[in-house]
C-alpha cells in the first residue's frame, strides 16, 4: 500500500501534479504516493512527472464505482511499462479513498 494518499478527485489538470509535487516535496526517496483522480489526464500526466521529477511510476489503476446493486465495476491495471496487468498495490477490492462512489484513476509512484 502507499505511505500516502493524495486525494485529487473532482480536480482538474493541472492541479492533480501540482497537488502530488506539493505532497512529495519534502517526502524521501523510496516513499510511495498514490493519486486518487478524476481526470483523465492525470493517467497520462502522472508518469509524465515521474519521468521529468527521476522517479518511478509503479502502476495505475482504473477505479470504477459501485453499481445500484452494490457491484464493483472492474478495473485494469496498467504497469510503468505500458501493459495491461495485475497490480496488487490497488486492486478494485482495496476501496483506496474510503469512498467508492466515484470513477477515475489511481496513480502510484514512488519517489526516486
Amino acid at each position: 500500500m502507499p505511505d500516502t494518499l493524495v486525494d485529487a478527485r473532482g480536480l482538474r489538470c493541472p492541479l492533480p501534479v501540482i497537488r502530488l509535487a506539493a505532497a512529495a516535496k519534502d517526502l524521501p526517496a523510496g516513499t510511495e504516493l498514490t493519486v486518487l483522480s478524476t481526470d483523465p489526464a492525470a493517467k497520462h500526466d502522472v508518469p509524465a512527472w515521474c519521468r521529468m521529477r527521476g522517479h518511478e511510476h509503479v502502476g495505475t489503476r482504473e477505479h470504477r464505482a459501485r453499481s445500484p446493486r452494490g457491484d464493483v465495476g472492474s478495473g485494469a491495471d496498467v504497469g510503468s511499462d505500458g501493459r495491461v496487468g495485475n497490480d496488487d498495490r490497488v486492486g478494485s477490492d482495496d476501496r483506496v479513498g474510503g469512498d467508492e462512489d466515484w470513477d477515475g484513476w489511481a496513480v502510484t509512484v514512488r519517489l526516486g
